[in-house]
């Protein structure tokens, strides 16, 4: 990726026309518009000198010139696919069997991307640096901000390629065409690390001028623990890692703890009451996000062209009987490791309406620990609408969806919970915001409990309370005797909705909903503790890792699907290998179709009534390190390849 970039002030609307944010506000921003600024003025006084970060910001967002499924692809295909949780058809199925390679597109795009954001961070501080004119508040808050920024899209190329070529400030790949990767794992993060603590001192917890999408000292602090971890992990028993050094380990560990504590004890940030309405409308700015990118904001409809909407993640997601591509399915097994009550399961997707799950059906498939759910069975409960339009010879009427080849028939309701696939569908009929989440509090409490268990023992009791806690909220224990409050604040989207639409007659969505499409409170008297629970699940399943690292990275499954954070974590954590190996075990039950030595076709293959998940391949550890794509190869002689790939193209 060389090509020259100019820095722009962007179009600013609610979220400065990026949707990153950091803070909690009931108050969208509002401020005019900037064109291009010359050079000579980029930095002259506080306000351009704001606006010229602008166009580093606006890297955070899709675009056409790099990649314009940011946030989705590669994101998704690098974050998710990889644990079989998230699976996918077509060219798109080699990320579910770890046959990506160098010349995967998504990876090249995503390279592309971010470096054209590192950058254009490069030159923004290189140009800070010099700046005579500025207030120095603003100046030190600016900093804060490109370090913080620079220091996110390097986690991402890190967390997704292993080393990478690391360009600092001034350094481009006009000035600096040729770059080595860097050398050990220590060099890289060390960086990464020196940037996210910079901006965490320079930074507050509020955003600068109280605008929605900046940096602040906890989105910093969050990626500051999370870094600290990754080069722990490389220093222990990380794949393609360096020479051990355990008790450096142990202090990074340490240290990442410390910076959970501080946005645990700030008081910025709590828990959404209520699982179920992170990804509505009226969570947009909830008090749980940390830093989380917003599309489709403030009066933007929906259209095609239209890339702070991106209409098309909708439709990547959702259900092809109701209009969508199904470009991201659920496996049953992720489905299946739900305990009864946990409400997480019903905010995170809906079913085909499979009869083997009917519980008043005979042929009930009791290897399910799960639970009938009429709230996703066969339907989008947050629009009433029934997937396979209700055809009894529906191809969700079976485990796998087949859509020109066999797919899980569970649908996220992540992105695809407001945006109907049948009314309107393709026009301007409903606005439906999505949040992609790269940092919610449950990250941070997750990442705190574990450093905790490394720091203190298995049996740390803050460690599983932060935990019991995530736990209490996902059945519902936070909505208790908060019903009413809730109501009001999330169903009016969803009466509005039917207006939109044209559906306020239907019956099966009445023009006044007076409950929300999953009832609020809990369902369960007591919740079962962690620790107690986990050490069951643990003997069941055989996993060979110690208890609480399998209630970490099971908590992680029910709590961040379709979340990009979900891959790194679970690998970071040096969980991946025994998650493959005892949730997803080698498995094949027959081609797509069963045909007779003429080719004729005799049988539909048992696989549409088979829950389980084909894995055929033996999974590699050292694959989970991207190949660096082939183009970078090409044009910078000075990087190499990972392990895994040498000799791949």
């Amino acid at each position: 990726m060389k090509t020259k970039y100019y820095i722009i002030g962007t179009a600013l609307c609610s979220v400065m026309g990026l949707g990153l944010t950091s803070c909690n506000n009931e108050d969208y921003l509002n401020v005019d518009p900037y064109n291009i600024i010359e050079q000579a003025q980029l930095f002259d006084n506080d306000a351009h000198a704001k606006a010229t970060l602008n166009g580093v910001y606006d890297m955070l967002m899709p675009n056409d010139t790099y990649d314009g499924d940011w946030g989705f692809k590669p994101n998704l295909f690098t974050g998710c696919h990889p644990t079989i949780d998230t699976q996918a058809t077509g060219w798109d199925k080699d990320w579910n069997s770890q046959n990506w390679n160098a010349s995967s597109t998504e990876l090249l795009s995503g390279w592309n991307h971010v470096y054209a954001g590192i950058n254009r961070a490069n030159e923004f501080l290189a140009g800070l640096a010099e700046a005579k004119n500025l207030t120095p508040a603003v100046k030190t808050k600016l900093e804060g901000e490109g370090r913080a920024i620079r220091g996110f899209f390097y986690h991402w190329l890190a967390t997704t390629f292993g080393r990478v070529p690391m360009l600092g400030t001034g350094e481009n790949y006009i000035n600096t065409p040729e770059k080595k990767r860097a050398e050990t794992y220590t060099e890289m993060w060390d960086f990464i690390i020196e940037d996210f603590k910079v901006a965490a001192e320079l930074l507050d917890w509020k955003p600068m001028d109280g605008q929605y999408g900046r940096a602040t000292k906890g989105m910093a602090l969050a990626y500051l623990g999370d870094a600290y971890m990754w080069e722990a992990y490389r220093l222990t028993d990380g794949a393609n890692g360096q020479a051990q050094d355990a008790a450096k380990a142990t202090q990074l560990y340490a240290q990442a703890a410390a910076c959970f504590k501080q946005i645990l004890n700030s008081g910025t940030y709590k828990l959404n009451e209520s699982f179920t309405t992170l990804w509505d409308p009226a969570s947009a700015w909830g008090p749980e996000a940390i830093w989380v990118e917003q599309l489709d904001e403030g009066t933007n409809w929906g259209g095609w062209g239209d890339l702070t909407s991106k209409l098309m993640l909708k439709w990547y997601t959702a259900c092809p009987e109701n209009g969508g591509w199904g470009s991201l399915y659920l496996s049953w097994e992720w489905y299946s490791c739900y305990e009864k009550g946990d409400k997480r399961r019903a905010g995170s997707c809906y079913t085909g309406a499979v009869p083997q799950i009917d519980p008043n059906n005979p042929a009930y498939d009791p290897q399910y620990e799960g639970w009938y759910e009429p709230a996703i069975y066969g339907v989008n409960p947050y629009l009433q609408e029934v997937l396979g339009k209700g055809n009894p010879g529906s191809a969700t009427r079976a485990f796998h969806f087949y859509n020109g080849e066999w797919a899980p028939a569970i649908w996220s309701s992540k992105m695809w919970r407001t945006a109907s696939a049948d009314y309107q569908a393709w026009g301007d009929g409903h606005w439906s915001p999505t949040p992609i989440y790269w940092k919610r509090l449950p990250n941070v409490m997750l990442d705190y409990a574990e450093c905790l268990f490394r720091t203190e023992g298995e049996n740390s009791a803050e460690a599983w309370n932060q935990i019991n806690t995530l736990r209490n909220r996902a059945f519902g224990k936070l909505e208790d005797g908060n019903e009413t409050a809730l109501t009001l604040k999330y169903m009016p989207y969803y009466n509005q909705f039917a207006n939109w639409v044209g559906r306020s007659e239907d019956a099966t969505f009445k023009k006044e909903r007076s409950a929300y499409p999953i009832p609020f409170g809990s369902t369960v008297a007591t919740v079962e503790d962690a620790q107690t629970y986990y050490t069951a699940l643990k003997a069941k399943k055989g996993f060979d890792s110690p208890v609480w690292k399998v209630a970490v990275n099971t908590e992680r499954r029910k709590e961040f699907n379709c979340e990009w954070s979900l891959r790194p974590d679970m690998q970071k954590s040096g969980f991946m290998a025994d998650h493959v190996a005892h949730n997803y075990p080698k498995h094949y039950s027959g081609t797509d179709q069963i045909k007779d030595e003429k080719g004729n076709v005799i049988a539909d293959a048992p696989i549409k009534n088979d829950p389980y998940t084909n894995r055929d391949y033996d999974y590699n550890d050292m694959k989970m390190d991207m190949p660096i794509p082939q183009d970078e190869l090409l044009k910078n002689p000075l990087c190499d390849q990972n392990p895994a790939y040498l000799g791949t193209k």
